[in-house]
């Protein structure tokens, strides 16, 4: 794949030598008084070329002769105008048209960001992806909106290959993602290990270009009452790009560096005295890989995007990207020798169309297909010592790995996606849009450089390990309208939804899952076959070391069906007051019904100050995955390893421990705040609380010595588990100035302040340390940090930018694994491990900083770094970190500093 891309590269210079001819266009923008409109808006239609009038109105553009350039201002009617001369002079007459703007939350056409009755962010990831070198929508968002919150994993199986992400501190398949305002299915994994989000599956962020989105709108509300499951802390909208002028894209290069400071050799001989193991990684030394590096998880992404337009209303935009990332390696005890974020090679294909059948009709489409082939560490196996049966590691096979081995979790995750439909405007007024969206998730394991160890000689180093996947398909009509002569105007939409849903699990080959017996058979009846031992007399584990296939016995299709009824209506009482409701029927196949209503308003003080509020129920019904997941994998406990039942939900164990049946959860959310706005400045600032009844976890182990299920001792669920609160504050803050006429200053500021508190746990006659002990609570509320911060700077002037990103991130606690190597059963013995078991990673501010060059309107070069000042978790050195390198991933993430350099181009 490097090498492709250095063609691509190549060709990428010969295209930028291309000439095209250019003017710069002059004007002043003024309104019908011959006032200017400061800060009013020239772009280039379907482009992102664009700039702001100064404060005398006074504009400058560089464009060809023959394009069209859209003049717009808030509170007044946009212009286009083809140019045809170098000095174009507009003037804007009042009364605001937005019927092309909707911003999700509302159903209404006529509202922008800043009016609607609840927090939204719009977030321009058009501009974003070309500037800071981050090359995943979640790395995008985790420093863009303030209470979104993503974190890469290391050792967490399914976690290191897709990232799960929570907004407003809930988990990942609380927050619904759609695209162009449609349901986006979920991932077909579940996490089950040390992660953010465990027990939950998400959507898979990640799964979607960056280069094919034209902004991403962040609903930071309750809104399943209007959009269904999964809604309970918000909703994420991507709208794909429209544009249509021609060809752009870029090629991204970067790479982490190793360097992460501190003298951690000598302060882990200092804390743990005598005991030294051997260390791995240390300032880019003693690499798993075998190499010394300065830098590592080199990244390579080449991103191209073209539109062109259809008849004089339609278009079709097409974006691919191919992506190549390295791993990360960082320092490490010897069994964690490879801790580390995964690799990936990538390709993503999307498209987004609308043709236009009649002068009320269209028909659009859009979707596409995302390709992962990924590459992550697991912990590491120790070599095998014949005759010291104390120190040796019967999990690696002698004759093959003598030295033992690291195991490699690789995976091949493809994502595809459809979307079609027709939007008719009726003679009376009616919009009705008819669509049906399909989509799937397919994750299939390969585990690499590993063995079965009961297998002995025989064993193959090389294993397929089976997988999932889930499919969705949601059908759909809504209908829409504005009637602008009731009150100050409303806005009503009725609709329904049909969705379907499928999860499979699908067997690996035998080796990858089965025990064998001492005469190299796979053990099917334990009372007559004997498990297969080593030359001490242990037994030897089966299956793959670092993941486990999937058996015959694991295998699930599952099916269940959903209808869904909505109405939805906002009503303009008076020019300054707003109110809305919504009410939702949802009736699933599998557990029942639910009935939810959501309440909002929004009150105009003045034309700058506005204040705003909501009330609502919600819910999110159990997914398919965490119905009927289920599996025997390994868990890594201080080095060694804990054989571990995931008990699918329907299962007669599950029912023997007396876990219940899965049902939905329940949510009541409220949220009150204001909006400011004057000249430049604008601000909003929304307090909310959110109680959730019945929250899916995953328990902490049980003993499972007893099932008599060969080689497991220990069994986890799903469960609705807890009831959660969670309260807040969201905060954003923008300021946008033209200095001059040639260079204008942007300050952003968002902020969210997070408090999760667990106020019930349903163990009802189970021990509560087992069933939900700290250990777990922990991961709960780490996806809910205390707070955090980001100022945002941007300066442009001419053909020169620069912007820099200022983030603080709150103090985050974990629990580690000596939780689970000696589990409490009391409150007396909890205190106690409270005291040695806690890891505290201190508050810490991330910089990160780039530049651009605009060589040419065709040619831009940009160059920076993300965390430039290399900050990493406070280290931990007693190593039990569940991750099992020095410190376990917090919001910065655990591999350093980022230095990039991009190339844009347009044609």
């Amino acid at each position: 794949m490097m090498k492709k891309l250095h063609i691509l590269l190549l060709i990428l210079c010969f295209i930028t030598n291309i000439a095209i001819a250019q003017e710069v266009i002059t004007g002043t923008v003024t309104d019908t008084s011959s006032e200017p409109l400061a800060g009013a808006s020239i772009v280039e239609k379907g482009t992102s070329n664009g700039t702001v009038a100064d404060f005398n109105g006074k504009y400058k553009i560089t464009v060809k002769q023959g394009t069209t350039l859209v003049f717009s201002y808030i509170g007044f009617q946009s212009k286009e105008i083809i140019v045809k001369s170098s000095i174009i002079n507009v003037t804007l007459a009042s009364g605001e048209q937005l019927n092309e703007v909707q911003i999700v939350g509302s159903r209404s056409t006529k509202r922008t960001a800043i009016d609607t009755p609840v927090p939204v962010d719009v977030i321009d990831v058009a501009e974003l992806a070309t500037k800071n070198g981050n090359v995943e929508i979640t790395q995008i968002l985790q420093y863009a909106a303030p209470s979104f919150n993503a974190t890469k994993q290391s050792g967490s199986d399914g976690a290191d290959h897709i990232v799960p992400a929570s907004l407003r501190g809930l988990g990942p398949d609380q927050t619904l993602v759609l695209i162009n305002g449609k349901r986006r299915h979920q991932s077909s994994l579940v996490n089950i290990f040390g992660t953010r989000g465990r027990g939950n599956s998400g959507t898979d962020l990640n799964a979607i270009p960056a280069a094919a989105i034209k902004r991403i709108e962040v609903l930071r509300d309750g809104a399943s009452a209007q959009y269904g499951s999964d809604a309970i802390a918000g909703v994420i909208n991507i709208v794909l790009k429209d544009d249509t002028d021609g060809l752009t894209g870029g090629l991204t290069y970067g790479a982490y560096s190793t360097k992460v400071g501190g003298n951690y050799a000598k302060e882990i001989y200092d804390t743990q005295g005598e005991w030294e193991p051997e260390l791995f990684n240390v300032e880019g030394k003693n690499r798993l890989d075998g190499k010394d590096k300065s830098f590592d998880g080199e990244t390579t992404k080449l991103d191209l995007n073209y539109g062109v337009k259809i008849g004089e209303k339609g278009f079709i935009n097409f974006t691919t990207e191919l992506l190549s990332k390295e791993k990360t390696l960082r320092p490490s005890f010897d069994w964690r020798q490879g801790y580390g974020s995964a690799a990936v090679d990538g390709f993503n294909f999307m498209i987004n169309a609308s043709i236009p059948v009649t002068d009320n009709t269209e028909f659009y489409t859009f979707g596409g297909r995302n390709y992962k082939d990924t590459n992550a560490n697991a912990f590491s196996r120790y070599a095998y010592i014949d005759g010291n049966p104390d120190d040796s590691d019967n999990r690696s096979v002698p004759s093959l790995y003598p030295n033992g081995f690291t195991p490699q979790i690789t995976s091949i995750i493809t994502d595809v996606s459809i979307s079609t439909g027709l939007k008719h405007q009726m003679k009376n007024g009616w919009h009705v849009d008819f669509n049906n969206t399909f989509g799937k998730n397919n994750f299939h394991y390969y585990i690499k450089n590993s063995n079965n160890a009961s297998m002995k000689d025989a064993s193959p180093t090389d294993f397929d390990a089976g997988g999932h996947s889930l499919s969705q398909n949601t059908t759909g009509v809504d209908f829409n309208k504005y009637f602008e002569e009731a009150a100050s105007g409303v806005n009503l939409a009725f609709g329904m939804e049909f969705r379907t849903e499928n999860f499979l699990i699908f067997s690996g080959e035998e080796a990858s899952y089965a025990l064998y017996d001492e005469d190299g058979l796979p053990i099917t009846n334990p009372a007559t076959q004997t498990v297969a031992y080593d030359s001490n007399g242990e037994d030897l584990s089966g299956g793959s070391q670092g993941f486990p296939g999937y058996s015959p016995d694991n295998e699930v299709d599952r099916n269940r069906t959903n209808v869904g009824l909505y109405a939805d209506a906002e009503f303009n009482l008076s020019e300054s007051f707003l109110a809305a409701v919504a009410v939702r029927y949802e009736n699933y196949s599998d557990f029942g019904s639910t009935f939810n209503y959501k309440l909002a308003s929004r009150l105009k003080v003045n034309d700058n100050l506005s204040f705003r509020g909501s009330l609502s129920t919600g819910f999110r019904a159990p997914s398919l995955a965490q119905l009927y997941y289920n599996l025997i994998f390994t868990n890594i406990v201080g080095g060694t390893s804990l054989t571990s039942l995931l008990s699918a939900n329907n299962s007669t164990v599950t029912k023997a421990f007396g876990i219940e049946q899965l049902k939905e959860e329940k949510a009541f959310n409220g949220s009150i705040g204001f909006t400011f706005k004057k000249d430049g400045f604008t601000a909003t600032v929304d307090a909310y609380s959110i109680s959730v009844d019945n929250r899916i976890i995953l328990t902490d182990n049980f003993d499972a010595s007893g099932l008599g299920i060969p080689g497991v001792e220990a069994a986890q669920f799903f469960a609705n588990g807890v009831d959660t609160r969670t309260q807040g504050v969201d905060l954003v803050f923008t300021y946008n100035a033209t200095l001059n006429r040639e260079s204008s200053l942007n300050i952003g500021l968002i902020g969210n302040i997070n408090d999760l508190k667990i106020n019930k746990i349903h163990n009802g006659t189970l021990n509560e340390f087992t069933f939900f002990g700290p250990f777990s609570q922990a991961y709960l509320k780490a996806a809910a940090p205390d707070y955090k911060f980001g100022l945002n700077l941007g300066y442009k002037n001419k053909k020169f930018s620069a912007n820099g990103v200022l983030t603080q991130f709150s103090q985050v606690k974990l629990q580690d694994f000596q939780w689970v190597d000696s589990p409490a059963t009391n409150q007396a013995e909890a205190n106690d491990l409270y005291a040695i078991a806690t890891d505290v990673y201190k508050k810490a501010m991330t910089v990160d900083l780039n530049v651009s060059y605009e060589f040419s309107d065709a040619l831009t070069f940009t160059i920076g770094g993300n965390n430039i000042l290399n900050k990493y978790a406070t280290p931990q050195f007693d190593g039990w970190t569940d991750q099992g390198g020095f410190a376990d991933s917090v919001q910065m993430g655990s591999d350093g500093a980022y230095f990039f350099g991009r190339l844009s181009f347009k044609l």
